[in-house]
C-alpha cells in the first residue's frame, strides 16, 4: 500500500489560482492544478492508494469553508482520501472548531505559519495546541531560509512545551534546513514527511536524514500539486533503505499514527 501523507486540494473554481499562488510563493513550478480530480488521476497512474489531504486557512474567515470542503471530499472518496482540517491562531473559537473538525471525521490539523504569518512557538498559537494535544496530530509546515516563522527550532520549542501533542514536521521537519532539523529532532517522538525534499538531495543524504529522524517516524508525501507522485516514488525507490523500511515509510507509519487518534 502507498499513502501520500501530504497533499493539498482546492475547490475547482479557485484551484488554478491557488496553485499559481504556491508557485509564486516558492518560485517553483507547480506540476498540477490542485483539483481533486487531478489528484485522484495522478495517484491512479502512479499506484498511490490514498492521500492525506488538507488546505491552509490564510485568514481565519476561511477556516469553516475549508473544513467543510475537505470533509465533503473525504465523504465523496472515502477509499482514496483522508482529511486534515484547517485552523488559524486568530480564529475566534478554536476549541469549538476543533470539536467540529473531529465531528466531521477529519483526522488532524494543518498549519502553515509562513502563509499565516505567525511564529510556530508564539503563545497566540497555544490554544490550537492545547485543543489538539492528545486528540489530533498537527501537520506543521516547517522550514524556509527566507522566514523564521516556521524554523525547526521554533517547532522544537513547541514539542518541548506540549509533550502530549502529536507533531508532524513537513518536508523532513525543515524545508531548506534539513540537516538542522535532523540534528534537532534526532531521537525525538516527532513525525516527519518527505514532501518537497527528495528533489534537493542525494539518495544517500536523504536516507541519512531519515535514519536520524527514525525510519518508523517518516511518511512518504508529494506536496501535490507541487510534485508528480510517479516522479516522487521513483526518487524514493532509489533511497538505500531496506524493503521493511520502505514499507513503513510508504504506508505503515502513517497508518499506525492514524490508528492512535482518539478524537
Amino acid at each position: 500500500m502507498i499513502i501520500d501523507a501530504h497533499a493539498h486540494i482546492f475547490p475547482d473554481k479557485i484551484a488554478a489560482r491557488a496553485a499559481d499562488g504556491i508557485s509564486s510563493f516558492y518560485n517553483m513550478r507547480v506540476r498540477f492544478d490542485g483539483t481533486v480530480a487531478s489528484l485522484l488521476e495522478t495517484n491512479r497512474k502512479a499506484g498511490v492508494d490514498m492521500a492525506l489531504v488538507q488546505s491552509v486557512a490564510t485568514v481565519p474567515e476561511q477556516v469553516h469553508n475549508i473544513n467543510d470542503f475537505i470533509s465533503q471530499q473525504v465523504r465523496l472518496h472515502p477509499d482514496k482520501l483522508t482529511g486534515f482540517g484547517a485552523l488559524h491562531p486568530d480564529f475566534p473559537d478554536i476549541e469549538a472548531e476543533t470539536e467540529r473538525i473531529i465531528s466531521l471525521g477529519l483526522k488532524g490539523i494543518k498549519l502553515h505559519s509562513d502563509f499565516q504569518r505567525f511564529n510556530i512557538d508564539d503563545p497566540q498559537a497555544f490554544p490550537i495546541y492545547e485543543a489538539a494535544q492528545g486528540r489530533l496530530p498537527i501537520l506543521f509546515h516547517c522550514g524556509d531560509n527566507r522566514y523564521d516563522y516556521s524554523s525547526p527550532r521554533r517547532l522544537f520549542n513547541v514539542m518541548e512545551r506540549f509533550p502530549e501533542l502529536t507533531i508532524i514536521g513537513a518536508h523532513l521537519a525543515g524545508w531548506t534546513k534539513w540537516d538542522e532539523a535532523a540534528g534537532l529532532f534526532q531521537g525525538s517522538n516527532i513525525y516527519a514527511d518527505l514532501s518537497s525534499s527528495l528533489y534537493a538531495m542525494t539518495p544517500e543524504h536523504a536516507a541519512e536524514l531519515i535514519r536520524k529522524l527514525g525510519t518508523k517516524r517518516v511518511f512518504f508525501g508529494t506536496d501535490y500539486p507541487m510534485w508528480d507522485a510517479a516522479e516522487e516514488l521513483e526518487r524514493f525507490r532509489k533511497l538505500p533503505l531496506t524493503p521493511e523500511e520502505q514499507e513503513d515509510i510508504l504506508s505503515g507509519n502513517v497508518l499506525r499514527m492514524l490508528g492512535e487518534i482518539r478524537g
